[in-house]
């Protein structure tokens, strides 16, 4: 079976097998866990942040800066489509008392002109407590931030008093894309996630990163939602291989995923551009076509009537080459359900 439906399906590998099982551990609700604690400093200095926290999931990391940045009743300003409001199952209402705004974002790029005049100050509205981005932005086809485009929103950001925080669940991703380094695509933010089980191939794990005068109230959230982990350093190890080595694969995921898109092409689809590892592909019997796929051994996600395809470390060109045989007899196949251009 060929796996497309995430970058998160991919299985450890034997190195991080391997320092998984040889972790030195401690318990880390009392920072005595000194694997957690190397991985922390080093995404921490890699990132260019004072303090970084291990988390479960990006899910709780990102509530977790909701909840130190925001009081209840205040709106936090998001991209639309952004994770925080989609996908994490109205965690920032239940848990922050928070009410996310979406603001335009073509292509999943902050428009600065029209997030300034969406802002608001008036008495009889809820005040806006902070503003976040995301890169890469994953409903908009895993699209990229550029930093001139970052800049513009942390500028309005100071020039309004609010915090940032930056959803970087893909941000390597991104830094790959735009050949810089995440540290400068993160530089400014008040906060910032990033996932390590997210293309960088770690099998669970994000990490929080904040100023040091933060880290007290960050663990404080961090255990009153269940993520008090004790000796989690043995998950931790194969979070630092992939920090240590994720990266430099990454760019064989864009180039699989660009090659899917245009094989894809060439069999009369139109997929969306792709910048990343993510191909979104338009058609108008999305589910049907995912599972005559799966019943040829491909499996995709389907998102707002909308395939995805997420190319990931665990994949070979041959794979792809395989998917694409997939995708030519299902549009071939006598029913002809799927053989029109775009469906």
């Amino acid at each position: 079976m060929i796996d497309l439906r995430s970058d998160t399906v991919t299985q450890p590998s034997p190195r991080m097998r391997r320092a998984m099982a040889e972790a030195e551990v401690g318990d880390d609700v009392y920072g005595e866990d000194p694997t957690v604690n190397r991985l922390q400093g080093l995404a921490a200095e890699r990132l260019g942040f004072e303090e970084a926290l291990f988390f479960p999931s990006g899910t709780m990391a990102n509530q977790v800066a909701l909840l130190l940045h925001l009081r209840r009743g205040q709106e936090v300003l998001a991209p639309e489509g952004a994770h925080l409001y989609e996908y994490e199952l109205g965690a920032p209402a239940a848990l922050a008392g928070a009410l996310v705004r979406p603001y335009p974002a073509p292509r999943g790029r902050p428009d600065l002109k029209a997030l300034r005049a969406l802002f608001h100050e008036g008495p009889h509205q809820a005040p806006i407590g902070l503003i976040t981005v995301e890169n890469t932005h994953n409903l908009a086809g895993g699209r990229v931030v550029e930093e001139g485009i970052t800049r513009g929103v942390l500028e309005f950001a100071r020039e309004k008093g609010l915090p940032t925080h930056l959803d970087g669940a893909r941000l390597f991703n991104a830094a790959i894309a735009l050949n810089t380094e995440p540290s400068r695509l993160a530089r400014g933010f008040t906060t910032a996630m990033v996932s390590l089980s997210k293309g960088l191939g770690a099998p669970v794990g994000s990490l929080l990163l904040f100023p040091k005068a933060m880290a007290k109230e960050a663990r404080r959230y961090r255990k009153l939602l269940g993520g008090g982990m004790r000796q989690v350093g043995v998950l931790a190890a194969a979070g630092l291989v992939a920090l240590e080595e994720g990266p430099s694969l990454l760019p064989q995921d864009h180039a699989r995923a660009k090659a899917l898109a245009e094989g894809l092409r060439k069999l009369g689809l139109e997929p969306e551009e792709v910048e990343t590892n993510m191909v979104y592909l338009p058609h108008p019997h999305p589910e049907a076509l995912a599972q005559a796929l799966k019943a040829q051994g491909v499996l995709v996600g389907v998102l707002k009537g909308r395939l995805r395809l997420v190319t990931h470390r665990d994949l070979e060109d041959s794979a792809i080459e395989r998917a694409l045989a997939a995708f030519r007899w299902v549009l071939e196949n006598p029913s002809g359900q799927f053989r029109t251009k775009g469906g």
